[in-house]
C-alpha cells in the first residue's frame, strides 16, 4: 500500500513542477515593465484618456462655434413657386368703366366673365375680382445678418470658455483616475506574485518534510499517522500554488485592462511588494496640511459654480434689448412659361437696423432667472456637502496609512518569530522530538506572518495612492494650473 501512495505524491510533484516551469518559460518571453512604464503605456493608451482628450476637442469647436456668431452671417438663398391658384383681388368700383360695357365688348359681359360665364383668362375673376400675380415666380440673392448689441451672446461665449476648462479639468479627472488604478493594479499582481513564492516555498518544505517521514516510515522510525498527514501536507499545499498562479494572471489581466494595451500581449512587472516598506513614513501633521486645492471633484464644482453664476447673468440680459444690422439684395422674375432667356429680372435690395425691446413674455424670462438661482444654490449644498465627504476620506487614508505602519513592525516581528519557530520544529520533527502536527503548525503560522507582512504593505500603498488622488498634485504645473503631460 506503500507503493501506490509515493506514486500518487511523485505525481502531484511532477505536475506542480511542469507548471512552474511552464510559469518561467512564459516570464522569459514577456516584457517586464516598472510602475513609471505602465504608468506612461496607460497615459497613451487608456479608453477613458483617450475620451477624455476627444471631449477636450470637442467643446474647442463648440467654443469657436459660438465666437462665430459675433461675425456676419453671410447666406446665398433662392427659391421657385408654382402659382396653382391665383388671388383675386375686388375693387369697389365698376368694372364696366374700364372694359367699356357689354354691349360694346362683343364677347365679353361687363362682369369680367366671357360669354359661357366663365372668368376671362389672366383677367377678372367672377364678381368683378381681378387676379393678379402669374404661375411662376423665381427669387435669388445674397442675405447678411450681424449682432451689435446682444448682452446674451457676449456672456454665453464666456460661459463656452467655461465649457473648455471644465473639459480639461475632466480629463484631468480622468488622468487621475486611470494612476490610481494603474497603481493599485500593479500592486495587487505584486502582492498576487509574494502569495505565490510565499506557497510555494509552502509546497516545497511540505515536499521535503514528506521525503523525510517517508524515510523515518520507511525505518520504522514514523508512525502512519505521521506518514499520511505528511502526505496529505504535500496534496493541501497543490491547490495553493494553483491558485496563487491563477490569481497572478488575473491581476496582469486588470493591469492590462486599466493600461489599455491587449490582453494576450505578455507583460510582467518589476520589483516586489516589499520594495515599497521604505516608503511607509507618516508625518502626523499631514492631519492638518493636507488641502483640497488641486483635488479635481472641487476645481470642476467650482468651475459649474462659475458658470451658473454667469448663467444668472444671462438671464438677467434677457431684459436688455438687442440691435441687429440687416442687408440684402434680391432678383426676382415672375412669368408664365419656362422660357428662361425671356425672363426679366427685377433687383431688390435693402440695408436696415433691428431693435428688440423686451417687454413681457408671460413670466418665462423671470421663471428662467428663479430656476438659474435654485441651480446655484443646489451647487453650493452640494459643494459643502462633497468638502465633507472628502475631508472624510482623508482622515480614513491617513489612519488607514498610520495603523498599517504600526502593523508592519509587529508584521516584521511575527515573521522573525514564525521562522525561528518553524525551524526549531523541523528540527525536532527531524530528532523524532516533535510529531508532524506541530510541525504543520509551525509552517501555518510562518505562512499567515509572511503573508500579513505583504498585506501590511499592499494595504498601505493602496491608501497612499487613494490619498494622492484626492489631493491631486498630478497633472498640475508649478503655477497650479492643468498641465495634462506632467506627472
Amino acid at each position: 500500500m506503500k507503493f501506490p501512495g509515493l506514486l500518487l505524491v511523485a505525481g502531484s510533484v511532477l505536475m506542480s513542477l511542469s507548471a512552474m516551469a511552464q510559469e518561467v518559460d512564459t516570464t522569459k518571453t514577456a516584457t517586464v515593465i516598472t510602475l513609471e512604464d505602465a504608468l506612461k503605456i496607460a497615459l497613451s493608451e487608456n479608453a477613458s484618456v483617450r475620451v477624455a482628450d476627444k471631449e477636450i476637442e470637442r467643446t474647442g469647436y463648440a467654443r469657436k462655434g459660438t465666437y462665430a456668431s459675433l461675425f456676419p452671417q453671410i447666406d446665398l438663398t433662392g427659391s421657385f413657386q408654382r402659382t396653382i391658384k391665383k388671388q383675386v383681388m375686388y375693387m369697389d368700383m365698376d368694372m364696366s368703366d374700364f372694359m367699356g360695357g357689354s354691349e360694346e365688348t362683343g364677347g365679353e359681359t361687363g362682369d369680367g366673365t366671357g360669354s359661357e360665364g366663365s372668368p376671362a383668362p389672366g383677367g377678372f375673376g367672377s364678381g368683378g375680382g381681378i387676379e393678379v400675380g402669374r404661375w411662376n415666380s423665381y427669387s435669388g440673392g445674397l442675405t447678411a445678418a450681424m449682432p451689435i448689441v446682444n448682452a446674451q451672446l457676449w456672456k454665453s461665449i464666456k460661459i463656452s470658455g467655461m465649457e473648455v476648462e471644465l473639459a480639461v479639468e475632466k480629463a484631468r479627472s480622468s488622468r487621475l483616475d486611470m494612476v490610481t488604478q494603474v497603481k493599485q493594479a500593479y500592486y495587487a499582481v505584486l502582492l498576487a506574485k509574494e502569495a505565490l513564492n510565499v506557497y510555494k516555498e509552502v509546497y516545497d518544505n511540505a515536499v521535503r518534510n514528506f521525503e523525510q517521514t517517508r524515510m523515518r516510515y520507511n525505518a520504522q522510525k514514523a508512525s502512519e499517522l505521521d506518514y499520511t498527514r505528511a502526505k496529505s501536507t504535500v496534496a493541501s499545499a497543490i491547490p495553493n500554488v494553483y491558485n496563487a498562479e491563477s490569481s497572478v494572471i488575473l491581476a496582469l489581466w486588470q493591469l492590462k485592462a486599466v493600461m489599455g494595451v491587449e490582453l494576450d500581449q505578455e507583460i510582467d512587472v518589476a520589483g516586489t511588494i516589499g520594495d515599497y516598506a521604505a516608503d511607509m513614513t507618516y508625518d502626523p501633521s499631514l492631519n492638518e496640511s493636507v488641502s483640497l486645492e488641486y483635488n479635481t471633484t472641487m476645481r470642476q464644482l467650482a468651475i459649474q459654480a462659475e458658470e451658473l453664476a454667469a448663467n444668472i447673468k444671462l438671464q438677467k440680459f434677457a431684459y436688455i434689448p438687442t440691435l441687429a444690422v440687416s442687408f440684402a439684395y434680391m432678383e426676382t422674375a415672375m412669368t408664365n412659361d419656362f422660357k428662361f432667356s425671356n425672363y426679366r429680372w427685377t433687383p431688390y435690395s435693402y440695408v436696415g437696423l433691428s431693435l428688440n425691446i423686451p417687454i413681457f413674455s408671460g413670466g418665462k424670462r423671470w421663471n428662467d432667472l428663479r430656476q438659474a438661482k435654485v441651480q446655484a444654490s443646489q451647487l453650493n449644498i452640494q459643494m459643502a456637502d462633497t468638502e465633507r465627504q472628502l475631508k472624510i476620506g482623508i482622515r480614513q487614508y491617513l489612519n488607514t496609512m498610520e495603523t498599517q505602519i504600526k502593523s508592519f513592525s509587529a508584521a516584521e516581528e511575527a515573521v522573525q518569530t514564525a521562522e525561528k519557530a518553524y525551524s526549531i520544529a523541523e528540527k525536532s520533527y527531524n530528532v523524532g522530538r516533535s510529531t508532524i502536527t506541530e510541525l504543520n503548525d509551525a509552517q501555518l503560522a510562518l505562512t499567515q506572518a509572511r503573508l500579513g507582512v505583504s498585506q501590511t504593505v499592499y494595504e498601505f500603498v493602496v491608501a497612499k495612492s487613494n490619498l494622492e488622488k484626492i489631493m491631486g498634485y498630478d497633472f498640475i504645473d508649478d503655477c497650479g494650473n492643468v498641465d495634462l503631460e506632467n506627472r
